[in-house]
């Protein structure tokens, strides 16, 4: 990893870029609370990375911020999966 500003971003962007395609799903007619509930797990999702990234007293930086990267691709993952199954 790069920098923690690189991996704040990396969150920033991808959390960003899913929210903006989940509400390219959004129907002007219909119910939306499922595409506002994805909307609403991407944000508190967004909240706790950058918490992590944030936390102070972290011994081992590199395998902390690893892991944070690892947490945002799997979540990401999963929130996409949400997504496609609406």
């Amino acid at each position: 990893m790069a920098s923690i500003k690189n991996l704040k971003r990396d969150i920033n962007y991808t959390l960003g870029d899913i929210i903006g395609y989940v509400s390219e799903k959004v129907d002007l007619k219909g119910d939306n609370k499922e595409v506002e509930a994805i909307i609403d797990e991407t944000i508190n999702t967004f909240d706790a990375l950058i918490a992590k990234i944030n936390a102070k007293g972290i011994e081992n930086k590199k395998a902390h911020y690893n892991g944070v990267s690892a947490d945002l691709e799997a979540r990401a993952k999963e929130l996409v999966l949400k997504i496609n199954a609406l």
